[in-house]
């Protein structure tokens, strides 16, 4: 996921988008659940590898829409993926706890 977020650099992205994108990436017709994906999301913030904030509510408002929250990867999300593409070996970014 953080390597979709840094394709879209240095553009910010929301959620909904990267859910998106990596349906098609991965080529399924469903979105990934929200829930998943904003609780892997709020995981790389805490690490320090995303940073997140609301977007300026009058862009929202404009496009008659609700506020996004939007991401964007830190000079330290791009070190470990770069360091190590593999997610799962990244310390709290492997399954959430059961």
């Amino acid at each position: 996921m953080l390597e979709l977020a840094v394709e879209r650099a240095p553009e910010r992205v929301y959620g909904f988008a990267l859910a998106q994108a990596l349906a098609e990436r991965d080529g399924h017709t469903r979105l990934v659940a929200h829930g998943t994906l904003y609780k892997a999301l709020d995981r790389m913030r805490r690490a320090g590898l995303l940073t997140a904030e609301w977007e300026d509510p009058g862009v929202a408002a404009e496009e008659g829409r609700p506020r996004r929250r939007v991401y964007q990867v830190t000079a330290e999300g791009r070190r470990a993926l770069v360091e190590d593409p593999a997610p799962a070996t990244r310390p709290g970014w492997g399954p959430a706890p059961a």
